[in-house]
Order: structure tokens, then sequence, then C-alpha cells
């Protein structure tokens, strides 16, 4: 073998072991690379009891219940399914009914995912532009959502042209 060849060889095996590595890290980080679950997505992935992953949706009205020793029960729904959601702890200051949050932690036998970190989601007068298509195609699209964005854009310039008085 000439020393082309030998080098050719060399170059294209580590090329090939560099393509697994990348295929096997890829596959590894293949569910955890979306940043939350909905809870149809939930119902139709059929995870596993015990697998963590990160639940994402709006607090269902009225299904918010204090119990004891800082217990909450509450039901995430995405427009097209609900899942129950139990957490023990504090919660933010930004929850509440009809809110989005996003809750970590992993189903249990019964069906109830069981969190042990609950986050807010804050002020949604912001939205990428792919959110906002997937509300309005689910039919949860409110007209005011652009007006927040714009009527607190311009209550600002007009602070700022006044010279800060809002």
């Amino acid at each position: 073998m000439t020393r082309k060849q030998r080098r050719l060889t060399i170059i294209g095996g580590s090329l090939a072991v560099l393509a697994l590595a990348a295929a096997l890290v890829l596959n590894a980080m293949r569910d955890s690379i979306v940043f939350f679950s909905t809870p149809t997505m939930v119902a139709e992935k059929h995870i596993l009891q015990g697998r963590r992953f990160r639940l994402g949706g709006l607090v269902q009205p009225g299904t918010l219940e204090r119990g004891d020793n800082l217990a909450v029960t509450f039901e995430i729904a995405d427009g097209g399914a609900k899942l129950p959601v139990a957490y023990q702890g504090i919660l933010p200051d930004l929850f509440r009914e009809g809110q989005g949050v996003i809750a970590e932690g992993a189903l249990d036998a019964s069906g109830v995912f069981r969190a042990d970190t609950v986050l807010a989601k804050h002020d949604e007068s912001y939205m990428p532009k792919d959110v906002a298509d997937a509300l309005k195609k689910q039919g949860h699209w409110k007209d005011d959502y652009g007006a927040k964005a714009n009527g607190s854009a311009s209550q600002t310039a007009q602070g700022v042209a006044q010279g800060g008085k809002q």
C-alpha cells in the first residue's frame, strides 16, 4: 500500500468514526431537543411512566386545587388534550389559571404528571411568528395579543417623547 492510499484509508476511517459518533449523539438527544412536550404530544408518544420530560401548556380554569403542605393539583391543556399535574412546593408569582406554564417531572402509574419544578410563562404580548401561527391554527389566538404589544410600544414611545414621563 502506498503512502497516498494509506493516508486516504486513515482519513476515510476517521470520517466514518466521526459520522458514527455524531449519529449516536443525535439519536440519544432526539427527544431532548424539544424544549417541552404538550399534552397532545404526550398522548401521541405514549411516554413511559418515570421518564422525565417538560410539559407545557395552559393551566385550565377551574382545575387549580390547593392542599396541605403546599400541595397543588391542576390540569395543563393545549386545546387538544388535558393532563393532570400534581406539584408540592411554592408556585411562581405569575402562576394562575389560564396562564402558560412549563412543568418538569414525570408521569406516575395513574397517568398524573408529578412535577418537581413549575415555571410560569411571563407576559405573552411578544410571540414568535411560528407560535402565533400555531395558536391561530388551533383557534386559541386572541386579537388583543397584537394590540398589547403595539399599545405598550406606543406608550413607551410617548413616554420617551414627553421626557420620560409615562
